[in-house]
C-alpha cells in the first residue's frame, strides 16, 4: 500500500542499545515511517512528543524520571489517536496490562520478540493511519474544529475584541442549542493543571452519556462553559460532586434556569468576571467580607464608572470610614490605590490586545478623553500609550 505522507515515530528506552537497535534494524521507510526522535527517559520522551507530534510511540515501561505508563497516559490525553507500543520484560506483564487499558495498541517482550512481530504491528498502523477518514471520524473532526472556533469567539468577546460570539450564540440558541425550548443552566467548570485537566475529567467519567448532553465551550485550558438543559441539572450536580471527591481543586459555579439567549450571555459574562477576580486576587467570594467582594465586583463590572469612596460605600451598605478601613485591610490597598492599579491594568490590556482607539480606551477606563488618557498613562508608566502599544506589537518585553 502506498503512503502519501511520512508517519513519524518516537522511541523511548533507557537502554541506548535498544534505541539504536530499533533505529538500525527496522526498515522504517518500507512502511512510510521515519524515527524523528529517541529519548532515554519518559520526561525527555514527553518533551520530544510535544515538539514532533509523532503518530507512533514505542516506549519501554520501566524508565527513570517518568515511566512508560505515565508517558502513555499523557500521550493519549494529548493525542488520543496516537499508536503506542509498550516494550516490557516478563516481570512487567501486569504493568503492561495497565498500559493496554490506557489505550496502548500492544506490547512486545524486549527479550524475545521477533522482527516480524513488530513489523506486523507497523504494517497495521500504516494501513490505519493512511486510510481515508470514515464518516464518523470526519464528523468528530468537524465537531472538534467547531468547538475550537466557538471557543475562539468566546475568548474574543470576553476580552472585548469582537461581538461575533453574541451573534453565534443567537444562531445556536435557535438551532443546535435550542433543546426544544427547555430552560438552560450555564456551568463554569474550573480545572487546574496540577490537579485535573478537562480531557482527564472527561476520560475519568463513568457517565459518558451525561457529557454528551448540552454544549461545552472552552475558554483556554482551565475553564469550560457547559450549557445544559434543565432536566439534566440534578445529574450534572451529582457528577461534579463525585469528581470533586477525587479531584479536590475542581471548582464550578452555575446560573439558571435561563430561558433566553440574552440570559445565557449575561450568565457567561458574569461568571467570567467573577473568575477573573478570583484569579487576580487568589480568593473566592467566601474569602472576603461580602461588602468588599461586592464592591470590587461592582468596580470590575463597571470599568468606566467614576465612583468615589462614598459612592461605593453607600452601594454596599457601609459608612465611608468603615468601608475605607475594611477595604484596605481586606484588599491590601487603599480604595484610591486600587482604582489606580485596576485602571492601569485595564488600559495596558486594551492597548496590547485590541485595536481600539485612544478615545475608545479612555471611555472604557473612565479616564475622560484621549488627551487626558495619554497624559495619565505617561505619568503612570513613563511612556505614551502609543509607544507602549508599538513595543508590545514588536515583542519588546517590559515590566509594568
Amino acid at each position: 500500500m502506498e503512503t502519501t505522507r511520512t508517519i513519524k515515530v518516537l522511541i523511548a528506552d533507557d537502554e541506548s542499545i535498544v534505541r539504536k537497535g530499533l533505529r538500525a534494524t527496522v526498515p522504517w521507510s518500507e512502511y512510510g515511517m521515519e524515527v524523528v526522535a529517541d529519548a532515554p527517559n519518559g520526561r525527555k520522551a514527553w518533551e520530544a512528543f510535544l515538539v514532533h507530534r509523532p503518530e507512533i510511540v514505542i516506549t519501554d515501561i520501566v524508565m527513570p524520571e517518568m515511566d512508560g505508563i505515565e508517558l502513555s497516559r499523557k500521550v493519549k490525553l494529548e493525542a488520543p489517536d496516537t499508536k503506542i507500543v509498550l516494550l516490557s520484560c516478563h516481570r512487567d506483564f501486569e504493568y503492561a496490562k495497565e498500559g493496554l487499558k490506557l489505550g496502548a495498541s500492544g506490547y512486545l517482550l524486549k527479550t524475545a520478540f521477533e522482527d516480524d512481530e513488530l513489523e506486523g504491528m507497523l504494517e497495521k498502523f500504516r494501513d490505519e493511519l493512511c486510510a481515508p477518514p470514515s464518516k464518523e471520524q470526519e464528523r468528530a473532526s468537524d465537531a472538534e474544529a467547531d468547538d475550537e472556533r466557538i471557543g475562539t469567539m468566546l475568548y474574543a468577546w470576553l476580552s472585548g475584541h469582537s461581538d461575533k460570539f453574541k451573534q453565534e450564540m443567537e444562531k445556536l440558541s435557535r438551532e443546535k442549542w435550542s433543546w426544544g425550548g427547555e430552560p438552560v443552566y450555564v456551568y463554569l467548570i474550573k480545572t487546574s493543571a496540577d490537579n485535573v485537566t478537562w480531557p482527564e475529567l472527561q476520560a475519568d467519567s463513568n457517565n459518558e452519556s451525561l457529557l454528551k448532553q448540552g454544549a461545552i465551550v472552552p475558554f483556554g485550558d482551565e475553564r469550560h462553559y457547559w450549557l445544559l438543559p434543565e432536566s439534566f441539572k440534578e445529574a450534572a450536580d451529582s457528577w461534579l460532586v463525585e469528581k470533586k471527591s477525587a479531584y479536590p481543586k475542581l471548582q464550578w459555579t452555575k446560573k439558571g434556569p435561563i430561558s433566553d439567549t440574552e440570559g445565557r450571555l449575561r450568565a457567561i459574562e458574569s461568571m467570567h468576571r467573577d473568575a477573573e477576580l478570583e484569579k487576580t486576587y487568589g480568593v473566592t467570594p467566601g474569602d472576603w467580607p461580602e461588602p468588599i467582594w461586592k464592591a470590587v465586583k461592582l468596580l470590575y463590572d463597571n470599568p468606566a464608572a467614576e465612583w468615589s469612596v462614598s459612592d461605593v460605600a453607600g452601594q454596599v451598605g457601609l459608612s465611608r470610614s468603615h468601608f475605607s478601613i475594611l477595604f484596605k485591610k481586606t484588599v491590601g490597598h487603599s480604595y484610591v490605590a486600587f482604582q489606580y492599579k485596576r485602571k492601569l491594568k485595564l488600559a495596558t490590556g486594551l492597548l496590547k490586545d485590541t485595536s481600539l482607539t485612544m478615545q475608545e480606551i479612555a471611555e472604557r477606563t473612565g479616564l475622560g478623553d484621549s488627551k487626558y488618557f495619554s497624559k495619565w498613562f505617561k505619568r503612570c508608566t513613563g511612556e505614551t500609550p502609543s509607544r507602549y502599544r508599538a513595543e508590545q506589537k514588536d515583542g519588546v518585553s517590559r515590566t509594568e
